[in-house]
């Protein structure tokens, strides 16, 4: 980035932040719950080609932003509703068919059946089972007939979980992160596509451990590791965070994972 930008919820009290921007103030750059390997197997899924218009949902820090420029789509859209992390996306941008629109994912404002492929990560999560399906429907109507849907979300596990037990896994998500989430499970999530006239090409899970050393390691590299393990030693407010959200992660090891789905809008679609 060629100009200093503010952090998202930079200036905000680091008690009642939500948890994916406490990490990103503490050098975390990716923000997905599979790592950067379930979204590259997203974006396998997805193939991007130079011939694509490409629709991101939140992207957040820009992390997939740039994996996705790297192959030159015709046009990339992004749209995030946080002004601060739109800065960052925006100095990542170098093309005059590249933007990142302040907006919300279920009324984007887009025209209708102009999107090759849309994609969002780690935001469907955070949104209610009505607007799960209202922003699951706006990917559908700016897509054209076709055109492939990429989701990378966090899944409680097996389907058969009882539901008193996702209902606590819930909760205690929501208050160790401090912002609303309702994660569901990999069958609830493809249903979900399938009511908004998708068809599921590609699926794939993985263990859930964002805040384990391997995967910070394997996400940030080495070098990123210890820059993040150097801040959270070093801020106390921040550190009692990553503990009170791992904590929860790992006492809910065996019913949290990750997921990643590609799916195709169908051609007879009329949503």
């Amino acid at each position: 980035m060629s100009k200093k930008v503010q952090m998202p919820s930079e200036n905000r009290e680091i008690s009642k932040t939500p948890g994916h921007w406490v990490l990103a103030q503490l050098g975390k750059r990716v923000l997905r719950p599979g790592g950067k390997e379930l979204t590259q197997k997203m974006l396998a899924g997805l193939n991007i080609t130079s011939t694509d218009s490409v629709v991101e949902f939140a992207p957040g820090m820009g992390y997939t932003a740039r994996l996705c420029l790297q192959q030159s789509p015709k046009h990339y859209t992004a749209i995030e509703q946080n002004e601060q992390a739109a800065e960052i996306v925006r100095s990542y941008l170098d093309g005059i068919n590249q933007q990142c629109q302040i907006g919300n994912a279920q009324n984007t404002g887009l025209e209708s059946n102009t999107a090759s492929v849309v994609y969002g990560e780690a935001m469907l999560t955070m949104q209610s089972d009505a607007r799960k399906s209202e922003i699951i429907a706006e990917a559908a109507r700016i897509l054209s007939a076709g055109g492939r849907y990429g989701i990378h979300e966090l899944c409680v596990t097996p389907d058969e979980i009882d539901d008193t037990k996702k209902r606590t896994i819930q909760k205690e998500i929501t208050e160790t992160i401090q912002h609303p989430a309702k994660p569901i499970t990999p069958q609830e999530w493809k249903q979900l596509m399938e009511n908004n006239g998708f068809e599921i090409e590609y699926e794939a899970v993985s263990p859930m451990h964002l805040l384990e050393p391997k995967r910070m390691i394997d996400d940030e590299g080495l070098l990123g590791f210890l820059t993040i393990a150097k801040n959270i030693l070093t801020k106390p407010a921040a550190r009692k965070r990553v503990l009170g959200m791992r904590r929860v992660f790992r006492k809910h090891h065996t019913n949290l994972s990750a997921i990643t789905l590609v799916a195709k809008k169908k051609e007879t679609n009329d949503v």
